[in-house]
């Protein structure tokens, strides 16, 4: 089958190496556009234009581009931008969706399962279509959710099981599909800097959940304060009152404790939590407290 492939992002370049490995004729791939990756650092390639110039593969980063290219089916994953009905109207698109549809429609489905204690996640085939991820599904395949599982490593878990689906989905034709069921649907909208703001008025298990998700923020003596990594524990003494602090241990709703791992103050680089208590000395004090002393419960 000859394809377009659409992707920009690290949880794309598996599917198209698949592609490619399973013998299909992947005539034009786009990809975002170069653009700097870090302060002060040259342009450089979106991680799919990365793998599609080793592959030896045309690349372009302009859409329209796919309607001249003969091509039977687009193959789409994460590609970050919606595709015109023009297009669609001269080229058929599959896109690998992150979650079973039509649970977590939308842009951040792995962080939202993640958040919402999902047990189950997984990847579905589906028709591109005019909605937010309402296309009929090809094909689906379950993947557990475990209780420490970052959103970054699902979202790799994910891309390497995505990549087998759309492989299998893809050989032989692709089958009528199913439409998506009008119950169970949730929307995954986009994950703001405020839903990383760490609540610890929530249980230490949710306080856990938006660590995972990375990105995760308080604040400690007036400034911002990234916790990297973290889990709840259950201890005898409990600090007392939402984010107080007890050498790497926080009091969050009553009753429970989450327990720092990995920790970057403002200014500094990631570190080992112990160490960073053995040079602050902060016990006593609380996360999410402003330097005046205010309680840091209704912070969000």
């Amino acid at each position: 089958m000859r394809l377009a492939f659409l992707g920009s992002p690290p949880a794309a370049v598996p599917t198209l190496t698949a592609l490619v490995s399973a013998g299909h004729d992947v005539a034009l791939v786009v990809s975002g556009p170069d653009k700097r990756r870090g302060r002060g650092a040259a342009k450089g390639p979106t991680p799919v234009k990365a793998a599609a110039v080793e592959l030896g593969l045309p690349v372009t980063d302009r859409l329209e581009d796919v309607v001249g290219a003969g091509v039977d089916l687009g193959v789409v994953v994460a590609y970050g931008r919606i595709i015109p009905t023009a297009v669609l109207d001269v080229v058929p698109m599959v896109n690998l969706h992150f979650s079973l549809l039509p649970r977590w429609r939308g842009a951040a489905p792995v962080e939202r399962a993640i958040l919402a204690g999902d047990a189950v996640t997984g990847v579905c085939v589906m028709d591109v279509a005019e909605g937010l991820d309402t296309g009929d599904v090809h094909a689906r395949t379950e993947v557990p959710v475990d209780d420490r599982v970052t959103a970054a490593e699902l979202t790799a878990e994910l891309a390497r099981v995505g990549a087998d689906l759309m492989v299998d989905a893809l050989q032989g034709g692709l089958d009528a599909g199913r439409p998506q069921p009008a119950t169970g649907v949730t929307y995954a909208h986009k994950i703001t800097a405020e839903d990383r703001r760490l609540d610890w008025m929530l249980p230490a298990v949710d306080v856990a959940r938006i660590v995972r998700i990375g990105g995760a923020w308080t604040t400690f003596r007036g400034e911002r304060f990234k916790v990297l990594a973290a889990e709840p524990v259950d201890v005898d003494v409990v600090p007392d009152g939402p984010g107080a602090i007890d050498g790497t241990d926080v009091a969050c709703a009553p009753g429970t404790v989450l327990r720092l791992s990995v920790v970057q103050p403002a200014g500094r680089a990631a570190m080992d939590a112990t160490a960073w208590v053995n040079g602050a000395r902060p016990d006593g004090e609380s996360f999410g407290a402003d330097p005046s002393g205010s309680d840091p419960s209704g912070q969000r």
